[in-house]
């Protein structure tokens, strides 16, 4: 086993009993409401009681803190549908519910704001936007919709939206290898391996996140690699769209190796066809993504 393999491996099950890693993502599953629950019961009153102090959170969104914290909590309860644009979301009732400082409702509320979920007004308040506004490609908002009740719909858009995207980057990374950037993906099919063989699918998934992203940075297209956080997101989502990518199988670690091999010779419809391969490992993609036409 490679020293990058090893490193990678005992970080994940560091990680795994609970110690923070960089860059790790965070997730709270949290109980759906029904929509007989939700009529005419305050917001704040039919919240998850766990939800109760910011604090009792050990970690938060991507920013870490009270701020962090506060702008994942709100933005799941948003996003589940717990808070709606029926009433105005009040700065002081915010701060009471969670036991936070006005400070940190205002700036968790400006992130909000930032990603199209809340919009603030003059003689109006801080109410929720209809989901047309909101910025559906942000990780976080991917990561909520993921585990609230548009679960399904979200898992199903993911796998759509890397049908399109990634075969084309692999296509094109096939044109931009460099020596570094394939030992990379080589290290990564090489960890993968490893994780497989011992059962380690936390290992597995972080070196399946960093081998997609990855092949979509070298594609050598800047608004491919703008989207890169999006692969990064569906693959966090753990129990999503069937691909195979979901879990360690012998098929997904082969399809893998299959693209880098065609990376090392440049061949681009090789790499486009693996990526293909690859994504429909579970035959349900073929249910949820059609077969591209032949002319």
């Amino acid at each position: 086993m490679s020293t990058l393999a090893h490193t990678m491996m005992t970080a994940a099950r560091s990680a795994d009993s609970g110690l923070t890693g960089p860059g790790e993502l965070d997730r709270y599953p949290y109980a759906e409401a029904s929509a007989a629950d939700r009529v005419g019961v305050p917001a704040w009153e039919s919240a998850d009681p766990e939800l109760g102090r910011v604090g009792r959170r050990a970690a938060g969104s991507r920013g870490r803190g009270l701020h962090g914290q506060l702008v994942q909590q709100l933005g799941q309860m948003i996003v589940s549908g717990d808070l709606g644009a029926d009433r105005p979301l009040v700065p002081e009732e915010i701060g009471q519910r969670f036991e936070v400082s006005r400070t940190v409702v205002r700036e968790s509320l400006r992130v909000l704001e930032a990603k199209g979920l809340v919009s603030a007004r003059p003689n109006v308040g801080t109410r929720v936007r209809p989901v047309s506004d909101w910025n559906l490609l942000d990780p976080d908002i991917i990561e909520w919709r993921a585990f609230g009740p548009q679960r399904d719909d979200q898992r199903r858009e993911l796998s759509e939206l890397r049908w399109t995207m990634e075969p084309l980057a692999a296509r094109l990374a096939a044109g931009h290898g460099r020596e570094e950037v394939q030992q990379r993906l080589a290290d990564m099919v090489e960890i993968m391996g490893h994780a497989m063989a011992q059962g380690d699918a936390l290992t597995f998934s972080r070196a399946d996140a960093e081998f997609h992203s990855l092949l979509i940075q070298v594609a050598g297209n800047r608004m491919l690699e703008h989207l890169s956080g999006i692969v990064s997101a569906a693959l966090q989502v753990s129990g999503g769209p069937v691909t195979g990518c979901d879990r360690p199988n012998e098929a997904a670690l082969t399809h893998h190796a299959r693209i880098v091999d065609a990376l090392a010779a440049g061949d681009g419809a090789a790499a486009e066809a693996a990526m293909r391969q690859l994504l429909t490992v579970h035959p349900e993609v073929e249910r949820v993504v059609p077969a591209p036409r032949e002319h």
